[in-house]
């Protein structure tokens, strides 16, 4: 791309931008107000900007895209009084990028800090496909976790319940509730779910729901079982005592019973 400048007297400057460092930022041609461009995504769009110095003297500027991944010419360029600049740029869409609106802007700036901007409206085109999954979903000791992937183009905004039972009947029932996330496509989150009251013996079969404005649906299930590890390792250590005791007396028994046998040896320690 070419930086064009157009060496054309500017003898009709506005009043206001008649100053000496007057100089302005505008899309090249139609007195449009803004940039527009629509594109799939990998679509590779091309507008101009101009930049024109309505002053006395010559006026250097640089230039940079905000919001939107656009590329220009030159970055920064000097232009003469009573001149207009021509800049080409490119906007690139993203690949991968969902269909909606993008917003952002080609802003120029001055020595003295001075600045001026045109917004770029951004479409990008394609189906909006809402999808998601929940995976890796598993139970700890007070919470449950999983994840959520944005399978889908569309930015989603998920909405969970958890439901979960055990042999007796229900052990929790939350209704669907908006999270605090926002997926973009393609985006996985890691998130968890307080189970503070989780019960202390049997099993729980946990089942989570997701839901998505668009009709995005995803849901998971998993076991768990539960084991008091503490009461088992005391009743261990009672029946280990028990059994202690009981082979204790049972010695004790057998010595004091008459015509008991002696241990070996005993006979001969007598001449």
């Amino acid at each position: 791309m070419l930086l064009l400048l157009t060496a054309t007297l500017l003898t009709t400057a506005p009043p206001a931008l008649a100053r000496p460092d007057g100089w302005s930022l505008t899309p090249l041609g139609g007195g449009r107000p803004a940039f527009y461009a629509e594109g799939a995504p990998g679509t590779v769009l091309r507008d101009t900007v101009a930049v024109t110095n309505r002053g006395r003297a010559p006026v250097t500027v640089r230039l940079r895209g905000t919001g939107v991944p656009a590329t220009l010419a030159r970055a920064a360029l000097t232009v003469p009084a009573r001149t207009r600049a021509e800049v080409p740029f490119t906007v690139t869409v993203p690949r991968g990028a969902a269909p909606g609106d993008r917003t952002g802007a080609i802003v120029a700036r001055d020595p003295h800090g001075r600045t001026a901007s045109v917004p770029v409206r951004l479409r990008v085109g394609g189906p909006a496909l809402p999808a998601l999954t929940v995976e890796h979903l598993a139970v700890h000791a007070d919470r449950i976790t999983y994840e959520l992937v944005n399978r889908g183009t569309t930015v989603l905004v998920p909405r969970l319940a958890v439901r979960a039972d055990g042999v007796f009947g229900r052990l929790l029932d939350r209704a669907p509730r908006t999270l605090p996330v926002r997926l973009p496509p393609g985006a996985r989150r890691t998130l968890s779910e307080p189970w503070p009251g989780r019960p202390v013996l049997g099993g729980a079969r946990v089942r989570l729901t997701v839901t998505a404005a668009g009709g995005a649906y995803a849901t998971a299930s998993t076991s768990a079982g539960y084991v008091p590890w503490g009461a088992v390792a005391g009743a261990a250590a009672v029946a280990t005592a028990g059994t202690a005791v009981l082979l204790r007396r049972r010695h004790r028994a057998r010595r004091a019973r008459p015509g008991a046998a002696e241990p070996a040896g005993a006979a001969g320690a007598v001449s």
